[in-house]
């Protein structure tokens, strides 16, 4: 069972829809914030009337806007750090609790190559995917011996609408190149999470980092 969320009802409504078609009475949703804790909340407690208990939690919310930092507004910055990394506290919270019921859980973080490659413009997304890269490395010592496994994920360019009409290259932040067959796409990177979750439980994958083979050149 897999529960999805998003900030718009519509679009959640579609996702299960078409992952539906796919595996029936294996998808629900939810819309949710997951830059508000109240939202988180009011997910994590669904996931609890909805599934049999949690035992994977794959934060991959994010937003991007890219401008310098003499122009970047008030509101932007903590648009971007409150869904980029705020956000991923406050599920992992929820989660670890439900996990410690358990006595085992997964948290994959979705960062992103930017956490580690800073690029002009990129200051508000750079500081958000740092400070999740950050999280993610102290949350795998806090729990290591609580049966909890955290990776991160950090893919570069990926064909998706994130970021359209900004460019970042290798960076992480996806330009406006969207669906160009040079990128990683998004069932890459799933397969990298699936992958991930596939790994006997002696074994941690602490990083991974996805690249495009072939990138286009400038």
């Amino acid at each position: 069972m897999v529960v999805v969320c998003g900030r718009w009802p519509d679009s959640v409504t579609r996702a299960v829809s078409e992952m539906e078609a796919r595996w029936p009475s294996k998808v629900k949703g939810k819309a949710a914030d997951v830059s508000e804790h109240e939202d988180v909340h009011a997910l994590f407690e669904f996931v609890d009337r909805e599934t049999g208990g949690l035992d994977v939690l794959v934060n991959n919310a994010g937003v991007g806007i890219f401008a310098k930092v003499s122009r970047i507004g008030l509101d932007e910055w903590d648009k971007m750090i409150h869904t980029n990394l705020s956000g991923a506290f406050y599920c992992s919270r929820e989660a670890l609790s439900r996990f410690a019921n358990r006595g085992a859980g997964y948290i994959v973080n979705i960062s992103s190559l930017a956490g580690k490659n800073a690029f002009a413009g990129g200051t508000a997304y750079n500081a958000s995917k740092f400070g999740l890269n950050g999280f993610s490395e102290a949350l795998l010592m806090d729990t290591r011996y609580d049966n909890v496994r955290v990776s991160t994920v950090m893919p570069g360019s990926v064909a998706t609408e994130f970021g359209r009409g900004t460019t970042g290259g290798e960076t992480g932040a996806a330009s406006s190149n969207q669906g160009e067959d040079w990128k990683v796409h998004p069932e890459d990177v799933a397969g990298v999470v699936r992958m991930l979750l596939q790994m006997p439980e002696r074994t941690i994958v602490s990083q991974v980092e996805i690249r495009p083979a072939k990138p286009k050149r400038s």
